[in-house]
């Protein structure tokens, strides 16, 4: 059987790798009320997701410390610390990308990752030397699901997007990739969907 797609695409966050902030400040902050609160209302999703999008990480910081002084430690923790926010890989994708490999099977990313913690990140995961090439939203200042950094992977990877699987957990990313004609896996299965899922196209 030949295969459908000569490429495979992953996201990183939540398909290669668990990430969590919480992971990060429920070993600083004990109480789980004060917890809540200051991943609610201080380091919080939507801030990070500006490092993502392209915004300094120290920029961010001293931002954040001038709103609320009264956590500078904890808030410049985040720039440091930032690794603690991976606990690991997510089990079982990171098999599959040395059986592509070894298959001989070409890959690549898009991730959104800004390019200061991508820079911390890219040292501690030796698998992802096995990537052709990897497109950061951080450093290209384009972020998923934004049309845009698809067509730049396109381009960079050099395969049409209907040969291409590109994986990811974000509902809204799998539908934009979808749209501009890639092939596509919601990962929200775990390793042993996708694998039959990559048995499928024959590239497994």
């Amino acid at each position: 059987m030949s295969a459908e797609v000569d490429a495979v695409v992953w996201d990183i966050g939540h398909v290669l790798v668990q990430w969590s902030i919480r992971g990060l400040y429920e070993k600083l902050i004990d109480d789980p009320a004060q917890l809540d609160w200051f991943l609610e209302n201080v380091v919080t999703l939507p801030w990070h997701f500006r490092h993502d999008a392209g915004e300094p990480l120290a920029d961010l910081i001293a931002e954040k410390v001038a709103e609320y002084p009264e956590h500078r430690a904890l808030i410049e923790a985040y720039g440091p610390r930032w690794l603690e926010t991976i606990p690991g890989p997510i089990p079982g994708t990171p098999a599959l990308v040395e059986t592509l490999a070894a298959r001989g099977v070409p890959q690549f990313a898009i991730t959104n990752f800004g390019a200061d913690t991508w820079a911390m990140f890219r040292p501690s995961f030796p698998v992802l030397d096995i990537m052709d090439d990897v497109v950061v939203s951080g450093v290209e200042k384009l972020i998923k699901p934004d049309p845009a950094i698809f067509h730049l992977a396109a381009q960079r990877f050099g395969h049409v997007p209907e040969r291409m699987l590109f994986i990811d957990d974000n509902a809204a990313n799998i539908a934009s990739a979808a749209a501009l004609g890639w092939k596509v896996h919601h990962f929200t299965r775990g390793a042993e969907a996708l694998a039959a899922d990559l048995r499928a196209l024959g590239v497994l």
